[in-house]
């Protein structure tokens, strides 16, 4: 698992497997944030799948999907308040990690915003999806 830590309280991550999931809570999180549609992929578990696993955990569970074409999804609201919860790790997957950071990105506003832009490009990342979200 390739995960990227944006802050000290969220990382993102391309596609898990279920057996990583134990490892996450396992890593101190306590937020499991899916943001693939169900059968984007071939193969790709589901999010009841992933909900079972994560309620083993401990974890709590999320499915807020979200593609680039109807980006930032009717759970922008929700992941908004996720991100911000400090209080409770929050690990976030994708098809590789680049829409769950386009959505921290796009929640943030003002100087949070400049900053968690510049934190993603310094990390690689393609912003087009945020830029298309009025701050």
């Amino acid at each position: 698992m390739n995960a990227v830590k944006l802050t000290e309280t969220i990382a993102v991550a391309g596609q898990i497997s279920l057996e990583q999931v134990p490892q996450i809570a396992a890593a101190g999180y306590k937020v499991l944030v899916n943001n693939r549609p169900d059968g984007e992929e071939a193969g790709q578990p589901g999010s009841a799948q992933f909900a079972a696993a994560a309620l083993a955990a401990g974890l709590d569970y999320y499915h807020l999907p979200v593609t680039a074409l109807d980006f930032p999804g009717a759970g922008v609201t929700q992941m908004a308040r996720l991100f911000d919860d400090e209080s409770r790790p929050l690990f976030a997957f994708c098809r590789s990690g680049t829409r769950c950071t386009n959505l921290w990105v796009a929640t943030r506003s003002g100087d949070a915003r400049r900053q968690a832009a510049e934190r993603a490009r310094s990390l690689g990342y393609d912003l087009g999806m945020a830029a298309r979200v009025a701050p």
